[in-house]
């Protein structure tokens, strides 16, 4: 993967493909960073945004689960 930043001059941009891509499907993509920034921001996940999307039930059946495969990779094979 090639990943290059520039400041361009005119409305024209050339572009040089490395040998290797050649016959390949690539993908070229033209924004500004100051719009990427504006539209995609990020966000930041905490454990609160999940807090009772799961019932007391099958959050149980889960902590089961994972219980039994972590004694299943402490078995002899």
């Amino acid at each position: 993967m090639i990943r290059t930043s520039i400041t361009p001059v005119s409305t024209k941009v050339f572009v040089s493909i490395p040998k290797e891509y050649i016959g390949k499907k690539v993908e070229i993509l033209l924004f500004s960073e100051e719009e990427a920034e504006d539209k995609h921001p990020v966000k930041k996940n905490t454990m609160a945004k999940y807090k009772g999307i799961l019932s007391a039930e099958t959050a149980l059946e889960m902590q089961n689960y994972v219980k039994q495969s972590r004694e299943e990779w402490e078995r002899n094979i």
